[in-house]
């Protein structure tokens, strides 16, 4: 797939309080604090799913609720999805605003109260 793809995801990840980026099971991922991951792009594919993809963090219901909307867009990734990370394609057209979403709502669901703090006063 595209191999802007990674600059992409880099761009509207880094912009986030305290996010490091190093690879994981061999796939660009971004953690806060360089402890607890909430994106996980697979740009080439991963196992059978054999298409761009991103796995990210996820608030409670998040999961459910995306799939049923756009069940061709949204998916329950393997090893994470139990845990509520919701999967989303990327080899069709793309809105990078509601990407940048669901990145944003992942960070939210892992980074400590503090840096949501943060990030909600730099959107002031």
């Amino acid at each position: 797939m595209s191999t802007d793809l990674p600059d992409r995801l880099r761009r509207i990840c880094s912009a986030l309080p305290e996010v490091t980026e190093r690879p994981s099971h061999g796939t660009p991922t971004w953690f806060v604090r360089d402890k607890k991951m909430f994106v996980m792009l697979w740009h080439q594919g991963h196992h059978d799913q054999d298409f761009a993809h991103l796995w990210c963090a996820a608030p409670l219901g998040a999961l459910e609720e995306a799939i049923a909307m756009a069940p061709d867009r949204f998916f329950k990734p393997p090893y994470v999805g139990h845990r509520g990370w919701l999967g989303v394609r990327l080899d069709g057209v793309n809105d990078w605003d509601e990407i940048a979403g669901l990145c944003e709502d992942a960070y939210r669901v892992v980074a400590p109260p503090k840096l949501v703090a943060l990030l909600d006063a730099e959107g002031d």
